[in-house]
């Protein structure tokens, strides 16, 4: 009888002084998981011609690239994707500053390649799937979506289509449907042909490639040029802040791996 109200007593007391062990298994972070578009596999152009406004020399030679199928990010990584990662013990604990701008739909900014990589790290090991950044060819295929002018709605920017900045550089500009000075929420403009949202305009995005001058001996198949200048690191499509030549499907943009800027994101990737 004593030793059954010992027990009675203990447990008690464990469930008076120790409830935050069961609140904390039930209040595990929810695993947000960004949603993907599988991208057939096929052949492109990749790279501009000399007809193409703003085109810059990196941007040739054209040459042809076979993609295998993959999935890619309908959307560039949010802040709530972004902060779940946070909040379930990944991405190295960094919490980006939102700079007032809204954090939830919004794309995550202030992170550089290395902060994606730790990102993909992160969801790779939850989700026991191989997750990373896309490969330059990659990005410009799944941008133009079968198109081959500048840009994948025709050969003009337009405000109607994409958030991004004023035709002098640097400032954000309200125009059109782009009702946003800085970063707007995911999905706001039509998609691509692929059913991609924002490939171009709203945040650059972190490509998995080293830094090259020109196309001058880049990879045929589709994979990620990993000679060159590797402390620094592409980004493809343009942003807010940036003016419209660069929301072209060709241009091409390297920064170091280290930068985190405000108009800089990425989006992920999902071997199949």
């Amino acid at each position: 009888m004593i030793k059954s109200r010992l027990v009675l007593m203990t447990l008690a007391a464990y469930c008076l002084y120790a409830p935050s062990t069961f609140a904390q298994k039930a209040a595990a972070p929810a695993i947000k998981i960004p949603e993907t578009v599988v991208i057939p596999a096929g052949q492109f152009m990749m790279g501009s011609t000399t007809a193409d406004r703003g085109r810059v020399n990196s941007e040739s030679p054209q040459h042809e690239v076979s993609i295998k199928s993959f999935a890619i990010g309908k959307y560039d990584v949010t802040f709530d994707e972004w902060d779940a990662c946070v909040a379930a013990g990944g991405c190295n604990g960094y919490r980006p500053d939102d700079r007032g701008w809204g954090r939830g739909n919004r794309p995550v900014i202030y992170v550089s390649w290395d902060d994606a990589q730790s990102y993909v790290k992160w969801l790779s090991g939850v989700t026991s799937q191989k997750w990373r950044l896309p490969t330059e060819a990659e990005w410009e295929y799944a941008t133009r979506a079968g198109t081959t002018r500048a840009y994948y709605w025709g050969d003009s920017a337009n405000h109607d289509h994409a958030n991004y900045g004023a035709d002098e550089c640097c400032q954000g500009v309200k125009l059109g449907k782009d009702q946003w000075i800085n970063t707007s929420p995911v999905g706001s403009f039509a998609p691509n042909p692929f059913g991609l949202y924002d490939m171009v305009g709203n945040v650059y995005q972190w490509v998995q490639d080293c830094a090259n001058d020109n196309y001058k001996g880049a990879p045929a198949d589709g994979s990620a040029w990993l000679a060159g200048e590797c402390g620094y690191r592409g980004l493809r499509g343009g942003s807010w802040y940036y003016f419209p030549e660069n929301l072209r499907s060709a241009m091409r943009l390297t920064l170091p791996l280290t930068l985190r800027f405000n108009f800089i994101g990425f989006r992920v990737v999902k071997d199949l």
